[in-house]
């Protein structure tokens, strides 16, 4: 039997990713991937990828590690309110004024997808799709292109993040798949605990499990209050905003 963890989206929250390594520990998980965004939002972006590296953890490139290593600009989206806009625009430049030269080269470096085979199935990992870090695949995403996707790339199983919403999502009978882990750092769903995949392996079968980790929020919110980062994020992970 094997185990293993899929995290996401830690998004700078050093005591989320503390808690889900903590967790994933106890889960006795064999190896952990990391499907990207470790930074922007939370205060810690050097701190988090120190911990990632120094746990030797898988990395795909997230759109805000691209973003980031690549000194992309920031453009504003159409979806966020005008506060929300101008919050992230803060966000992201605070990171990039920031980061250690170090870091910003082992953001660049990092892959696009990361392909695991085992007896019976094969595994795709990507940040946001097949096609691009910053396509969105939610849960009601047409199953034709799913099958698409996972066709071109012969792979059974995508695993997915981006969207800091998790699901599992069975497709074709059940002999295909669609997970995403949720994001640890930044979760937009209504508990805001920190979420990540558990994989159990045996055989020619797997057992998926998203997992939900509690850690101390109040922690984050205080230290994103004395930081530059704009109290919008703060306001988020309080339920306010």
């Amino acid at each position: 039997m094997l185990k293993i963890a899929v995290i996401s989206d830690i998004h700078g929250n050093l005591p989320a990713l503390q808690s889900v390594l903590t967790d994933i520990h106890q889960f006795g998980a064999d190896q952990v991937y990391c499907l990207g965004d470790l930074t922007d939002a939370g205060p810690w972006h050097n701190e988090v990828i120190d911990l990632i590296r120094s746990r030797q953890i898988p990395v795909i490139m997230g759109n805000h590690d691209e973003r980031i290593a690549f000194n992309h600009p920031v453009l504003p989206l159409s979806k966020h309110s005008k506060t929300e806009q101008e919050a992230r625009y803060i966000a992201i430049h605070h990171t990039k004024d920031t980061i250690t030269p170090a870091h910003k080269v082992f953001l660049a470096n990092l892959p696009k997808f990361i392909r695991l085979e085992f007896p019976g199935f094969r595994l795709l990992l990507v940040h946001g799709s097949t096609r691009s870090n910053d396509e969105y695949v939610y849960e009601q995403h047409p199953e034709n292109d799913l099958l698409t996707m996972l066709e071109d790339h012969q792979a059974d199983i995508l695993i997915t993040g981006h969207t800091h919403i998790s699901y599992i999502r069975p497709l074709a009978g059940g002999s295909k798949m669609v997970m995403n882990t949720g994001a640890v750092g930044r979760s937009k769903e209504k508990d805001r605990q920190a979420s990540y995949l558990q994989l159990t392996i045996a055989g020619n079968e797997i057992t998926p499990v998203i997992r939900k980790v509690d850690y101390p929020i109040a922690e984050t919110i205080a230290a994103i209050r004395n930081s530059p980062i704009p109290d919008f994020y703060a306001d988020f992970f309080a339920g306010e905003a």
